[in-house]
């Protein structure tokens, strides 16, 4: 059994029971919860994620990585349900278009196997995965789908547009659902109810603030300095345009080389009528992408990169007092499954469920 695991505020089984491998922050244990589903447990390696993940969820944390678990160590976790769901996300970053090569010697590259190691060791009725478009194109994730199949799952898959779903955001997953029970496909926009939001319903109403400065009521609404030269070209910025709006003597060096003019997607500001661009872990630093806010001289805070991630307005992600890590908080948030998403998700499998 996982040492330490609880109980949560459950007072009857659940139809679907849910354990989350690699749950990082709780971005899709909260979308799963917030659909109807049980979620018992959660497990990931990083301890940052532990006061966040159980800080706002039911269920409880577990840090442990996914290579020393064994399926005795579920059981109580799926103990009562009708149905067993096991989720897991992966590490992306090893996958992702944002690196050049896939490193196939990063060990984050073989944790999907691990995954299905306790796919075919529990035999859940049901699986998840949440990963980005680039997994698709690799060996890993069609040896993946051929564990799935020859375990009798029947499998979708699918790149999602999360902006379709009413995520305030244009970012694209890679999700897949897998039923042992029979044909199952993920709900389409329309079934879910989707409303098209914009970056101004995301954050529009939160207080404004300065560069560098912070929420007297929020720690988590903080954004970074700039420094004078950038400050003009926050100035200089406008929303939805790039560094190309700026004046000559605005423009960084490697920017004015010609390799450079073929990476616009950098100092730049939002547009108050558009979902964002994609979150990265990055996204609370001006010149990593289209971070700056679309009215505010400075890049977006802690607190509005979570909301754009569909995290509440209220989620805890560091304990009262602590100084706030402006690096370990967007590795969180940029990593994070968005909650709706994880909505979504749910609402599938248990939409799938009241049709057997």
């Amino acid at each position: 059994m996982i040492d330490g695991f609880i109980e949560n505020n459950r007072k009857k089984p659940a139809r679907i029971r849910a354990v989350d491998v690699f749950c990082g922050a709780g971005g899709l244990t909260r979308g799963l919860e917030d659909a109807g589903i049980g979620v018992a447990l959660g497990i990931d390696i990083d301890p940052a994620c532990e006061y966040p993940y159980n800080q706002n969820n039911n269920a409880t944390f577990c840090l442990r990585s996914v290579e020393n678990i064994e399926p005795s160590d579920l059981s109580e976790a799926f103990d009562g349900a009708d149905f067993r769901l096991l989720a897991g996300c992966a590490p992306c970053q090893t996958f992702s278009s944002y690196n050049q090569k896939a490193n196939v010697e990063d060990k984050r590259w073989w944790l999907l196997g691990d995954f299905s190691r306790l796919v075919r060791e529990i035999e859940p009725e049901f699986v998840t995965m949440e990963n980005v478009p680039g997994l698709e194109k690799h060996d890993v994730f069609e040896g993946f789908l051929r564990d799935l199949e020859s375990g009798g799952y029947f499998v979708d898959f699918r790149v999602v547009n999360c902006e379709a779903y009413g995520i305030p955001q244009f970012r694209k997953r890679l999700v897949l659902l897998a039923s042992r029970l029979g044909e199952i496909k993920l709900l389409t926009p329309e079934r879910f109810g989707a409303e098209r939001k914009t970056v101004m319903k995301a954050i529009g109403d939160l207080r404004p603030i300065g560069a560098g400065e912070v929420d007297r009521e929020d720690p988590l609404h903080i954004s970074c300095a700039l420094s004078g030269l950038n400050m003009k070209r926050m100035k200089a910025s406008k929303p939805g345009g790039t560094w190309r709006d700026w004046p000559e003597e605005l423009v960084a060096r490697c920017h004015r080389n010609e390799s450079g003019r073929t990476y616009p997607g950098v100092y730049g500001r939002m547009k108050w009528t558009d979902p964002s661009p994609t979150l990265t872990t990055q996204f609370y630093g001006f010149g990593n992408g289209r971070f700056g806010h679309p009215e505010q001289d400075r890049a977006i805070s802690l607190r509005e990169g979570a909301i754009l991630q569909t995290f509440p307005d209220d989620y805890k992600f560091i304990s009262p007092g602590k100084k706030v890590n402006k690096k370990t908080l967007g590795r969180l948030i940029g990593n994070a499954v968005p909650v709706r998403l994880g909505e979504v998700i749910g609402k599938s499998f248990l939409r799938y469920v009241e049709d057997l």
